[in-house]
Parts: structure tokens; C-alpha cells; sequence
């Protein structure tokens, strides 16, 4: 029950942050199809990366290793890298729609009830949904405009650059993590190759 709950619970965070549609939406600016392929490339990188990690391993933090020379002492877990670069993407693509931050989002943490692996999956992939829609009316005149972040005015290209690489930050955190578990990053694994196609009359 508790589970379902913090499922709707972002599920109301995605549909309240994402503008009514009452007519059909202008078609994207140039502009905005070519950051939305850079956020499809950060996505089909960063969440196979994000479910590689298995349920028993999703908590698990380089502290836990004591290893020495090291200073680990309080770093985020796996799970937790994941939900914060979720609230994140909730957080700094807003100001885009012209909307505040979601509420209960808890950024730069994400929502403390959200615990599960299920549960921060589902959230990281509403975020890139979420971050797909904001982009959509971005264009070439308006990215250099001013947007209030966090208390301050900043241009909506800016927070495209920062969106873009705080999603890359944490993609190599979390790669180090996925070794560490003895885990192969998705995109270090070895190609599959296509079987050749069999001759025709064979």
C-alpha cells in the first residue's frame, strides 16, 4: 500500500508539472528537437546504467568498503545518485514551462518516502519525460531570456548546459559503482553482431 502511494505520489508530481494541453502543441523549434536529442542521448545512457544495478546491490555505497586512503564517509548510494539526478531533472527543467519546481519533490534529494528500486526507476523515467516536454518550446530567440533557478536569474541556456552535464556527473559516479558491485556498465559490455542473413534458396 505504501509502495502505491509514493507511485502516485510522482505520478501527481509529473502531471501537475507539465502544462494543460487544451490545443494541440506548435510543432518544436530546430533549436529544441537538437537539445532533445542530446536529452535522448543522456537517456538511453544514463537509465540502462541506472537498472543495471541489481535490487540487492541498488543501496549500495563505496563507504561500505573502508577502503583505506580513501574518504567516503557520507556519500550518496546508488539508489540515492539515481533519485537525486531524477529530482534534478524535475528541478531544473522547470523554470522552462514557466512553472515552479513541483512540489514534493525535495530537490536535490528527491522524496524521502521513495525508497524502493521500482519506485526510483519509475521516477527517474518520468523525469526524462518530464525533461522531453519542457524543452519543447525552447527556441534559438528565447534561450539567452532570463528564468528564476533557485532564488536566481540565469538563462534557459544555462540550464540546459547544467541539466545536460550534472546528468553526465553522475553517470560516471555511477558507473564507478556498478565495477564496484562487479557489475559491467551497460555501455562497456560487447556489441552483439546480427546473424548474417541467410542466402536466399537455402
Amino acid at each position: 500500500m505504501k509502495s502505491g502511494k509514493i507511485l502516485f505520489v510522482a505520478a501527481m508530481l509529473v502531471s501537475a508539472a507539465l502544462p494543460a494541453r487544451d490545443t494541440p502543441a506548435a510543432p518544436a523549434s530546430a533549436f529544441a528537437r537538437a537539445i532533445d536529442a542530446e536529452i535522448t542521448t543522456q537517456e538511453q545512457q544514463f537509465l540502462p546504467t541506472a537498472e543495471a544495478m541489481p535490487e540487492g546491490k541498488f543501496d549500495f555505497s563505496p563507504e561500505s568498503l573502508n577502503l583505506p586512503g580513501t574518504e567516503l564517509k557520507g556519500v550518496r548510494t546508488f539508489g540515492m545518485q539515481v533519485k537525486h539526478v531524477a529530482a534534478d531533472n524535475f528541478a531544473i527543467w522547470a523554470p522552462l514551462t514557466g512553472r515552479p519546481e513541483p512540489a514534493g519533490l525535495n530537490a536535490p534529494n528527491g522524496p524521502p518516502a521513495m525508497k524502493s528500486r521500482a519506485e526510483v526507476l519509475k521516477f527517474l523515467k518520468d523525469s526524462f519525460a518530464f525533461s522531453h516536454e519542457a524543452v519543447r518550446a525552447l527556441t534559438s530567440e528565447n534561450a539567452l531570456e532570463t528564468v528564476e533557478f533557485r532564488g536566481q536569474k540565469v538563462t534557459r541556456m544555462s540550464l540546459v548546459i547544467l541539466a545536460l552535464t550534472h546528468m553526465s556527473n553522475h553517470y560516471g559516479q555511477m558507473v564507478e559503482y556498478l565495477r564496484l558491485c562487479g557489475v559491467v556498465p551497460p555501455s562497456s559490455r560487447p556489441m552483439r553482431m546480427s546473424p548474417p542473413p541467410t542466402p536466399a534458396g537455402r
